[in-house]
């Protein structure tokens, strides 16, 4: 790996933000409560992400407290990234976690800078915070307070229950500042979810998670996403997910097709090619060649099976990609009007969510 083994101070242009600095590995953990997952904690040299100027995310920055995720959802998105690290994008970043075990510490540094201007920061949009290595290292009620005491608004987006632990101080940050909290809730078939994301939380844990964190009294937005072609785009299926999220508490959905990005795209076909052979052909068609994104003729046919369904069950929603590509706001009141959440007070704060996620 490219931090193992290295002379200090050797400086990898090639490494994710935080992970430059080779001699950055404190140490390598194993233990019995993870079969088979590694834990490399890392001194991470920045804990704030400055999402680049080309990107289609309608937020400038991001704070990833781990790398890979023990979720092991076969379509994330996230997977290519662990090949930077010299891992694979397949059983490496589903067992393969990297720590950022100062990153409080310098979060606080970095938002006390004179040049930060309290933009809105979204956490959740590479691996998940609330991932089950969040339960033994508990970044997340750090990082929360830091993000509050220095006035800047944030949104998370997760699948993952453990947010319930942090709701009591998620609860007092937004006293202070813009808080958005939003669940990924991709499979409500209990069978396939074990199948396709086997490490998460079932849809009925999150689901429970979703009311309590409206009985804390946040407005929270489900993401129901991705979803796959010929497995969750049913009628029934999307009708059976909309009933439960509303039954939740949810104020908002939304949803959109399965992306399959490169490093994902090969382990999600390898997935097909186990558990679902007679789609291969069928995908090979909607995503040709290098394409990431489902053919515009399925997306457009998914969009007329879903608004008429949110509309029977009274949910507002959108589509991924109705979102406002890149809006540069230029100060932390124009962050908050312009952002694309549902705000801890439980009103509209524009008109979507932050886009893809998992």
């Amino acid at each position: 790996m490219r931090w193992q083994g290295q002379q200090l101070g050797t400086t990898d242009a090639a490494a994710l933000p935080g992970l430059e600095q080779l001699n950055a590995l404190v140490r390598s953990v194993t233990t019995p409560e993870f079969a088979d997952v590694t834990f490399h904690e890392v001194l991470c040299k920045s804990a704030l992400n400055h999402v680049p100027g080309s990107s289609a995310m309608p937020f400038d920055w991001t704070i990833n407290p781990y790398r890979g995720c023990t979720h092991s959802c076969s379509y994330c998105f996230a997977r290519g990234t662990h090949e930077y690290l010299e891992l694979d994008a397949g059983r490496d970043f589903d067992t393969q976690i990297i720590v950022k075990t100062n990153i409080e510490d310098v979060l606080r540094k970095e938002l006390a800078r004179g040049s930060w201007q309290r933009e809105h920061v979204a956490l959740g949009t590479n691996t998940d915070p609330y991932q089950r290595a969040e339960g033994r290292y508990r970044l997340m009620p750090g990082i929360v307070g830091a993000l509050a005491e220095s006035g800047t608004p944030f949104s998370v987006l997760t699948k993952g229950t453990l947010l319930r632990r942090d709701l009591p101080l998620l609860r007092d940050a937004a006293s202070a500042v813009d808080v958005s909290l939003a669940m990924s809730i991709a499979v409500f078939d209990d069978d396939l979810q074990k199948l396709v994301e086997p490490g998460t939380p079932s849809a009925a844990a999150r689901l429970e998670t979703v009311r309590a964190a409206t009985e804390a009294g946040f407005g929270v937005t489900v993401f129901l996403m991705p979803i796959m072609p010929h497995l969750t785009d049913s009628i029934p299926h999307i009708d059976h997910a909309l009933t439960r999220i509303k039954e939740s508490g949810a104020v908002r959905v939304v949803y959109g097709p399965l992306h399959l990005r490169p490093g994902a795209k090969q382990w999600f076909f390898q997935w097909l090619e186990t558990h679902r052979p007679e789609l291969v052909s069928s995908y090979r068609g909607l995503y040709p060649g290098a394409a990431a994104n489902a053919s515009k003729a399925y997306r457009s046919w998914l969009a007329k099976r879903v608004r008429p369904l949110l509309r029977v069950h009274g949910l507002d929603g959108r589509e991924e990609d109705d979102a406002p590509r890149r809006a540069r706001p230029s100060s932390a009141s124009e962050a908050a009007r312009s952002r694309i959440v549902t705000t801890s007070r439980g009103r509209a704060a524009g008109g979507g969510a932050p886009a893809m996620l998992f």
